[in-house]
C-alpha cells in the first residue's frame, strides 16, 4: 500500500513523527513537505506549495495522509485531478482552537484572528478520517468548536462538529522509545529536577521556577537541567533562574546531540510538569519512560497518560500541593527513585503501535 504524508511544518516532534512512521511503516511512504518556521504563513499558503509538489509526484498513493497544519480544502481543491478519488486522513498533532494564547498576545488584543481555527474544523469536514493523538485532544477540539462556531452572525453550522465526530478517533502518538534504551546505566547523585519542554508561554514555566525558588529559599538540597528548545523570544523567567539558580542548574539549553538529552534524562530523578498546553505530552512519556517520576496537573492530557492508581501520588492540583510533593519526593529521593512504569509507556513504543497505525491505513483504503 502507498501513502503520501503531507507535513506543512516539517520540524520537531511533528518531522520525527513523520520520519519514524515512514522507517517502522510496512507500508512505503513519501512524505512532501515544508520547513517548519512561518507556522501562520503554513497554515495559510503552504497547501499552495504543496499541491504543487504533489502533482509533480511520480507516485500513484492508495492513501492521503495530513497533518492538522494543512489547508486540506485548498489542496484538495487544487489537486482535484489527482485526489478526487483518493481517502484522505487528517492527523491531529494540536489545533488552534484548543491552543492557549499568551496575556500580552498581539492576536488577544485584536480579539485573536479566527481563521487559523477555522482552517482546523474546514479541513477536519473535508477530510474522510480525523485521527487525534489523545481522548483529551478529541474531546476538547469538539468543545472548541463549538464554543467557535456559535460566535458568528448566523449559519454557524454546529451540527458540523457532529459531522467531525463521527469520522474521528484516537490513534496515540508512535515514539521511538527504544532509542534511550542504551543510555540506561547513568550514575545518580544529588536530587535532579528535569525540565525537558519547549522554552515557551504555554508550558507555564513561572510556576515550574516559583517552586524551584521557594525550594532554594527553604534550604532543599537540589539540582535542575534546563532541556529543550528555546526560540528567538523565551520567556523572561528563564533567565531570571539562570540567575537565581546558578548554583543548582547543571544543564542551561537545547542539546544539540541525542545522546547528551537521553543521558540527562535518564539522570533527572523528579519531573514537576506546569504546562498550559500539551495534546499528548511526548517529552512527558520520554521522561517517565526513563523512570523520571513525574509530578503532573490535573488537566489536558496527563491523568490519561498514567492509569488512576498512579493518580494519588503523580496528579497534583494546585501548585502549594505540587510544592508539598516536589519537597517531600526530593527529601525522599531513594523511594522516589524506585518509579519505573516503562511497560506503561512502552505501548506507545513504535515497534509495539505501529501495527495499529498500518491496520487503520489499510481499513481507510479497502
Amino acid at each position: 500500500m502507498k501513502i503520501v504524508l503531507i507535513e506543512p511544518y516539517f520540524s520537531g516532534s511533528h518531522k520525527s513523527w513523520a520520519t519514524e512512521l515512514k522507517f517502522f511503516s510496512r507500508h512505503k511512504i513519501e512524505i512532501i513537505s515544508l520547513p517548519g518556521k512561518f507556522w501562520k504563513w503554513r497554515m495559510r499558503g503552504g497547501a499552495i506549495t504543496l499541491a504543487k509538489e504533489f502533482m509533480e509526484l511520480n507516485y500513484d498513493p492508495d492513501l492521503l495522509l495530513a497533518t492538522d497544519m494543512l489547508d486540506l480544502t485548498t489542496f484538495l481543491s487544487l489537486t482535484r485531478s489527482r485526489s478526487s478519488k483518493l481517502p484522505v486522513a487528517m492527523y491531529f498533532h494540536e489545533n488552534q482552537l484548543s491552543y492557549p494564547l499568551p496575556k500580552n498576545s498581539k492576536d488577544l488584543q485584536k480579539k485573536y484572528e479566527r481563521h487559523y481555527g477555522f482552517i482546523n474544523i474546514s479541513s477536519a469536514l473535508a477530510a474522510d478520517h480525523v485521527l487525534f493523538n489523545s481522548n483529551y485532544h478529541s474531546e476538547s477540539f469538539q468543545v472548541e468548536g463549538l464554543k467557535f462556531l456559535r460566535k458568528f452572525p448566523d449559519y454557524k453550522e454546529p451540527e458540523t462538529m457532529d459531522v467531525i465526530q463521527k469520522k474521528s478517533e484516537v490513534l496515540y502518538l508512535g515514539m521511538d522509545l527504544s532509542k534511550f534504551d542504551k543510555y540506561q546505566n547513568i550514575k545518580k547523585n544529588n536530587p535532579l529536577i528535569l525540565w525537558n519542554h519547549r522554552w515557551e508561554y504555554d508550558k507555564n514555566p513561572e510556576p515550574f521556577f516559583r517552586n524551584l525558588f521557594k525550594l532554594k529559599d527553604d534550604g532543599i538540597d537540589f539540582k535542575v537541567a534546563l532541556l529543550g528548545e528555546s526560540f528567538n523570544s523565551k520567556p523572561s523567567i528563564f533567565e531570571e533562574a539562570k540567575n537565581r539558580l546558578k548554583n543548582q542548574i547543571v544543564h542551561y539549553g537545547f542539546c544539540d546531540e541525542f545522546s547528551a538529552y537521553a543521558k540527562w534524562v535518564w539522570m533527572a530523578d523528579i519531573l514537576p510538569v506546569t504546562s498550559n498546553q500539551d495534546f499528548f505530552g511526548g517529552s512527558v512519556v520520554e521522561s517517565m519512560y526513563c523512570d523520571t517520576y513525574p509530578l503532573l496537573p490535573d488537566r489536558l492530557t496527563y491523568p490519561e497518560l498514567l492509569p488512576n492508581a498512579l493518580h494519588a501520588k503523580h496528579i497534583y492540583c494546585s501548585y502549594d500541593e505540587l510544592y508539598n510533593n516536589l519537597k517531600k519526593s526530593i527529601l525522599n529521593i531513594e523511594e522516589t527513585r524506585k518509579f519505573s512504569q516503562k511497560k506503561i509507556f512502552n505501548q506507545y513504543n513504535w515497534k509495539n503501535i505501529i501495527k495499529s497505525y498500518d491496520d487503520l491505513f489499510e481499513s481507510f483504503v479497502s
